[in-house]
């Protein structure tokens, strides 16, 4: 039986949907169809294309948009992908010249066919950022990359203002949610990433509703602190189709509010937490909420 999803919900979704309608997302829309790019905006179904949209931000999705795993809540295509686009580095640079984004965010789907996973096409799109735009800041979402430390240090080379990667859910739930992942393998990531660029922010997300409980969500985000992520994202699941993992819970906007605090108390330096958040949510004001806290060099 499918779970209700609720009316305050719903509005909120609704709301986005409008913004959609509005020129700046229209256009944003045109730019995207006009350089052949993918976002996970579209691949994912975001709920926030609207808000995004008109304030100028965007999640480019390099390395094309089908995945090479089946994650049960995932919208992305899981079908046999196609290899890297050369000319991609310079279509995603230019786009983000055109829109003038001072904050680049970037993800990618899982390629378990290729030998790096991906990761120096990846990096030469942050080379390319940084070539055409410099001044402007960039967060790799990527991939665990089948824990290669080579193939991440290749990223770390491409110097990321943070390095972002989702553990999704709790670990009681990998094996029902997250087909082909990992979860010591995710936290072994985020902690290179600090042993091996030590003044490099980390961020994480992960999704509720999923059937986890309280105590599981307080363990996971110790587990986060112990290897030293930085910020943090919490947003509800939402099922993209009837065939995708159902929703379990709907957990209300107050309840979110206390998974922040929670959170921060824990010593997260930014948290971003509501029933629409995503990973890449506003990512330029969470960086600039991390400033606030110290120790971070760059700003936008």
């Amino acid at each position: 039986m499918t779970l209700p999803v609720p009316d305050w919900l719903k509005l909120l979704v609704r709301a986005n949907k409008e913004a959609l309608r509005t020129s700046q997302a229209l256009t944003a829309e045109q730019s995207i169809s006009a350089h052949a790019l993918h976002t996970v905006c579209h691949a994912a179904r975001c709920p926030n294309r609207g808000e995004c949209f008109n304030c100028g931000d965007a999640t480019f999705m390099v390395l094309g948009n089908i995945c090479t795993r089946g994650c049960r809540f995932c919208a992305v295509d899981k079908q046999r992908p196609l290899p890297p686009d050369p000319q991609e580095p310079n279509r995603v640079a230019q786009a983000v010249k055109e829109w003038h984004i001072r904050y680049a965010v970037l993800t990618m789907p899982t390629r378990d066919d290729l030998p790096d996973g991906g990761a120096q096409h990846f990096a030469n799109v942050l080379q390319a950022i940084h070539t055409t735009t410099p001044d402007v800041l960039t967060e790799p979402l990527i991939s665990d990359l089948r824990g290669d430390e080579h193939a991440l240090q290749t990223i770390l080379d491409a110097r990321p203002t943070v390095l972002a990667h989702n553990v999704e859910t709790v670990p009681e739930l990998y094996a029902q949610v997250r087909l082909g992942a990992d979860y010591h393998r995710t936290l072994t990531l985020l902690e290179n990433v600090k042993k091996r660029a030590p003044g490099l922010l980390t961020k994480t997300g992960f999704m509720v509703g999923l059937g986890e409980t309280s105590a599981q969500i307080t363990r996971l985000m110790k587990d986060l602190r112990h290897v030293g992520v930085d910020l943090l994202t919490i947003g509800q699941y939402l099922a993209p189709s009837a065939k995708h993992y159902p929703v379990q819970s709907y957990p209300d906007p107050a309840q979110y509010q206390a998974w922040k605090q929670e959170a921060l108390s824990l010593g997260f330096k930014a948290v971003a937490s509501g029933p629409l958040v995503r990973s890449s949510y506003r990512a330029g004001a969470l960086y600039r909420q991390a400033l606030l806290e110290g120790n971070v060099s760059k700003n936008v």
